[in-house]
């Protein structure tokens, strides 16, 4: 099969398009027919090495596909040969085929397609327990998004709206900005070329109540110095490559809660919401009330474009690898 390799670490221009044996499936396995695969940023980290996890040279690029079942291992039980799935991997997922563990998996509604399901699950995943379990947003609240014409922030303006909030999308270009309005954020701020501190203060008429910020850099305390008595801030990643140091001090005299979030920690650690968190999103999908934006698809032979899209900021919404169309 093929696959796009990392075979030392740097820019995606690096990675390169090999031939590779097809995957078998060991003890709890799954082997999927990969039909599409999302682009995320911790991808473009993974290539360069600056990741937290050391992943060892060679290996395939990609962590987020759809598909359906080709191969079960010993063990699996409750799936089929032939059905529809969606799942994420550390890596392996921008090839024909990748292996997982079954408890990887998730069924995939057939009134969903498959490029829609790749580009549905980490990012919405991430915008809706950071927003339904973590801040606990309650219909009527302003919820400042950062980023928000990137994959985690563009689902996080609409499932927010979702939740009943009023949304005040943050980006930093006309370009994205105009995204976010287009995707029924209420308000928008281009903190490239405003004070994003004063306008969300003004917009929110004194502060908003919930921060979701996947981005980190200076925008960071900013928003944070926004949010009004009481407000929530969630951390889920820092796509900017800038980790925050946040006065501790604005955390005291604002009586903010200040929490973070990763997939791996939630799901370990708050089972009984995940498990709730999921089949709300499944219903949304599944009627259509919720569908990410997808700005860009891939052949897997250019997977290094589809890279670079993220590495240069140039990405709205998600970008796909297909292997299938290659």
């Amino acid at each position: 099969m093929r696959a796009a390799r990392c075979l030392q670490y740097g820019p995606p221009s690096s990675v390169s398009i090999e031939e590779v044996d097809d995957p078998t499936p060991s003890e709890g396995q799954v082997v999927v027919d990969v039909a599409a695969a999302a682009v995320n940023f911790p991808d473009v980290l993974v290539v360069a090495d600056r990741y937290q996890v050391h992943i060892p040279v060679p290996f395939t690029v990609g962590s987020e596909f759809a598909g359906t079942v080709r191969a079960l291992g010993p063990g699996v039980s409750g799936l089929a040969v032939g059905d529809r799935v969606m799942g994420s991997t550390l890596f392996g997922a921008f090839a024909d085929q990748v292996v997982v563990k079954a408890g990887a998996l998730l069924p995939v509604d057939e009134a969903v397609d498959l490029a829609t399901a790749a580009a549905s699950g980490v990012a919405q995943r991430t915008a809706f327990h950071a927003l339904r379990s973590i801040a606990r947003v309650q219909p009527g609240e302003w919820v400042v998004v950062l980023g928000a014409a990137g994959g985690v922030g563009l689902a996080a303006v609409q499932l927010a709206q979702e939740l009943g909030a009023r949304v005040l999308a943050a980006a930093s270009t006309p370009e994205k900005v105009a995204l976010c309005l287009d995707q029924g954020a209420e308000a928008v701020v281009d903190y490239d070329r405003e004070n994003l501190k004063d306008r969300i203060k003004a917009i929110t008429e004194g502060g908003a109540n919930v921060v979701v910020d996947p981005v980190g850099g200076p925008h960071a305390e900013e928003a944070l110095r926004a949010l009004r008595w009481g407000g929530r801030f969630v951390t889920v990643g820092f796509a900017s490559g800038e980790i925050p140091r946040i006065p501790l001090n604005l955390v005291l005299l604002k009586g903010v809660v200040v929490t973070g979030f990763t997939l791996a920690a939630f799901n370990a650690n708050q089972p009984d919401d995940e498990a709730r968190d999921l089949r709300e999103l499944a219903d949304l999908a599944r009627t259509g009330r919720v569908k990410p934006y997808i700005s860009a698809r891939y052949a897997l032979e250019d997977t290094g474009l589809a890279l670079a899209e993220l590495a240069e900021r140039r990405a709205l919404g998600k970008v796909l690898v297909l292997p299938a169309s290659s």
